[in-house]
């Protein structure tokens, strides 16, 4: 099982960068495809990037060019960076562990963080 921890959100101004961290419990986290979804108020949870066991990654074309996924297995963490950002980026953020190695869906993924609240300001 896979304890996962979000942290780096906070209010930011347009234009602005934020990083935000995921730290994963247990020592089989490079076994894990992982992921970053968002979900605004109203709206359904949407996917953001993904990155797969040999460090590949893929993002949404609403975030491709701005947002960078990474991981380091060394300590049992995902990264997003967030760059330019949007006030439409505005969501609680949250990231998951597939066993699977990764997926643009939800429903892929057997392990969830509480999420970290990220609010751009126009």
């Amino acid at each position: 099982q896979v304890q996962l921890v979000e942290s780096g959100g906070r209010l930011v101004q347009a234009g602005g960068s934020l990083k935000l961290s995921c730290a994963a419990s247990g020592r089989t986290f490079s076994r894990y495809g992982m992921g970053w979804f968002r979900q605004a108020p109203g709206k359904e949870r949407e996917f953001v990037a993904v990155i797969d066991l040999n460090g590949s990654a893929a993002y949404a074309d609403s975030v491709k060019g701005r947002f960078t996924i990474s991981r380091d297995n060394a300590k049992n963490t995902v990264y997003l960076q967030m760059n330019s950002l949007k006030p439409e980026d505005t969501a609680v953020y949250y990231c998951a562990a597939d066993t699977g190695g990764g997926s643009y869906y939800y429903t892929a993924y057997e392990y969830w963080g509480q999420g970290t609240q990220v609010t751009v300001s126009s």
